[in-house]
């Protein structure tokens, strides 16, 4: 019964946890994820020092383009989900930077070769025909991106096994061949794979429910004998282990 009712207490809490913006302080104590060794937010920051016009695009909340000390005197972001919309407004218009709503679908509502630099975290897609045209002769593109079959263990723990296709759906070597058909130059192209730990059930419910295409439709009524088989698993085995990947590239646009 004791594990019953700390169960349903931890998903519980999980459910009412807001999801908004890309804030992870939620986990602290419940989940870690080791860092990639390139250090995006830093090397993105480094680069906003040197660009005149910036364009951040699927901002999020505008957490990690406002860490950077420096922006950019055009810095523009862009963000699809209504309510990072609020927050990035909230975060980034007191440093001088405009926030868009923009589907993420859509064309970018910007003019041909507008921003020297365009940098994007974990996009859901990347648009490359848009990209390379929104950025000026010589800029920059520099993206972190989410790589192949990431967090699989937690979602073939819901979903099964996967097919081939999906597994390898975000292969880096595929965001290369789209830069180069989109005519950029990639200069550099890093990958890792990085150890997740889920502490508790409670961290498992709130990455599902912040990212939300990792098993699309989640909800915790929807999938609760599997949460409470891993929950039961967690408390007899201890931390749940998962490996995320990620990818780091940067492309160029030639001199016209």
């Amino acid at each position: 019964m004791t594990t019953r009712r700390a169960f349903e207490d931890l998903v519980r809490e999980a459910v009412d946890a807001p999801v908004d913006g890309w804030d992870f302080s939620w986990f602290e104590g419940r989940a870690t994820e080791e860092r990639p060794p390139w250090g995006y937010a830093r090397s993105m920051a480094e680069r906003l020092t040197h660009a005149s016009a910036a364009l951040d695009v699927q901002t999020g909340g505008g957490e990690v383009l406002a860490s950077a000390p420096t922006l950019p005197p055009l810095t523009v972001a862009t963000e699809g989900w209504p309510p990072n919309v609020a927050k990035a407004t909230a975060l980034l218009h007191p440093r001088g930077a405009a926030v868009v709503a923009s589907p993420e679908d859509a064309a970018l509502p910007f003019a041909d070769a507008a921003f020297d630099l365009v940098t994007s975290r974990h996009p859901v897609h990347t648009y490359w025909q848009e990209i390379a045209r929104v950025l000026r002769p010589c800029g920059t593109y520099f993206s972190q991106q989410v790589g192949p079959a990431s967090a699989f263990e937690v979602v073939e723990h819901f979903l099964g096994p996967q097919p081939e296709e999906v597994r390898t759906a975000r292969d880096p070597q595929r965001a290369r061949a789209g830069a180069e058909a989109a005519g950029l130059e990639v200069v550099d192209l890093q990958e890792a794979r990085l150890r997740m730990e889920f502490h508790d059930i409670g961290a498992v419910v709130h990455f599902l429910r912040k990212v939300i295409w990792m098993v699309p439709g989640f909800t915790a009524e929807r999938y609760e004998s599997r949460l409470r088989s891993l929950h039961e698993l967690i408390e007899s085995q201890g931390p749940f282990i998962a490996h995320s990947t990620r990818f780091l590239i940067e492309a160029r646009k030639p001199d016209a």
